[in-house]
């Protein structure tokens, strides 16, 4: 398919009544023409002209025949999976992932990079650039029907210039990830910070879907959060909202990538939990991590503490609990600020699932200010550690089912 032909789809799925058609297909289908018109408010005849011009731009396809009510059968409606495919990518501080998935989210490619120590920002690009080569190259997906290419980046994100202004864990400033990637790919590049768009991915496909106020926590090797209210991603006034891993909870704390002393980050991230744990081991506390790294402390991993906590590591547990009691005075202090309906933890730290869960509850239970408060819902990503690159994909999602007019179409 010709990328202009592409283009000229994406401009068609963008009117009000076309966009809102889409939604109720992405959502319901398969569907039929009656049951849009019936869940739209928009006339038979409306629906009927719209869903052809989807038809013919093959965005939509037609499945065998419904089930019918007694007259003849209805024909229903579905995306066209084989016409649009998305990448969705999350720069990490260590690692570049990378997924292609169809347009509605089914993952069809999934690889993983190192990120090389010291890279700078064209070296970052340039991995960036292979490995979106790469991924499609492996899918067997014409390049001509990938749509466009989510990124969620840490750190903090212009979202306007599609660029990160400050990558700590990285330590690189100002990259032109829009620019570059449009320049090479030429098609459609939204950038976002990982926990904002981890939070869009749980809003289109998660444990966010149907909620019009949730945070979402990215609790990894950096802790970061996406605030969504109303239905809408929050930015704050220079895109810092949701940074609640520079939280200071305790000013005489150790330093933390960012600068500053005492950050949550600094107790609960997964590169805080092995470095407790390493320290606890110099000291002597007896664990059977010692004989699972060989008694190398540079073998030390999350992964590895998980497992041992799984065994009944008391120093493995401990530690985790011990994290998840951090993580809940964070969450305390979002209670207490956002006042949302639902947290949503994901990343590589929620793994260890229960061992946090437990401590998280618990901390909130005896902070939060009032009993609702005290017992607003909390609970694990639906997606682990692939949260922010389904985030990265639905950032390019949101672009076509999402009309920019209006959310609400004016019935004809």
């Amino acid at each position: 398919m010709a990328r202009n032909i592409l283009r000229g789809s994406f401009k068609l799925m963008k009117s009000i009544n076309r966009s809102l058609i889409l939604n109720i297909i992405r959502e319901r289908g398969p569907i039929s023409r009656a049951e849009i018109a019936k869940l739209t408010k928009l006339t038979p005849p409306t629906v009927s002209s719209l869903v052809k011009e989807l038809l013919l731009a093959e965005i939509v396809i037609e499945l065998s025949l419904g089930e019918s009510s007694g007259g003849r059968k209805p024909t229903l409606l579905t995306l066209n999976e084989e016409m649009f495919h998305v990448v969705g990518m999350d720069i990490g501080s260590q690692n570049l992932k990378i997924i292609l998935t169809s347009i509605t989210g089914k993952i069809l490619n999934k690889l993983v990079y190192p990120i090389p120590d010291r890279s700078s920002s064209d070296e970052l690009l340039s991995l960036m650039k292979e490995s979106i080569r790469s991924v499609i190259a492996g899918s067997g997906v014409d390049v001509e029907n990938v749509v466009g290419i989510g990124v969620g980046m840490h750190g903090i994100v212009d979202v306007d210039q599609g660029a990160s202004i400050f990558a700590p864990n990285l330590n690189l400033q100002n990259i032109p990830i829009k620019d570059e990637l449009e320049k090479e790919f030429n098609m459609i590049v939204k950038v976002e910070n990982d926990g904002r768009a981890m939070s869009l991915g749980e809003l289109w496909f998660g444990n966010g879907a149907g909620l019009d106020s949730f945070v979402c926590m990215n609790v990894g090797l950096g802790i970061g959060a996406g605030i969504i209210i109303n239905g809408r991603l929050y930015h704050g006034n220079h895109f810092i909202s949701g940074e609640i891993g520079h939280m200071v909870i305790d000013i005489d704390g150790p330093q933390c990538t960012c600068g500053n002393y005492g950050c949550l980050q600094t107790f609960a991230s997964g590169p805080a939990i092995v470095e407790s744990v390493k320290k606890e081991m110099r000291l002597g506390e007896a664990t059977l991590l010692s004989e699972m790294t060989d008694g190398n402390l540079e073998d030390l991993t999350g992964e590895l503490i998980y497992e041992a906590a799984l065994k009944g590591d008391s120093l493995a547990k401990n530690t985790l609990q011990q994290a998840g009691r951090y993580l809940g005075v964070g969450i305390t202090n979002l209670i207490h600020t956002v006042n949302p309906r639902r947290i949503i933890i994901g990343g590589g730290v929620s793994n260890a699932g229960d061992f946090l869960m437990e401590s998280i509850i618990q901390t909130v239970n005896q902070r939060a200010l009032t009993q609702p408060a005290k017992q607003t819902e909390i609970m694990l990503s639906k997606f682990g550690e692939d949260a922010t690159a389904m985030g990265a994909v639905a950032l390019i999602l949101a672009e076509l089912f999402t009309s920019r007019n209006s959310e609400r179409a004016a019935a004809h």
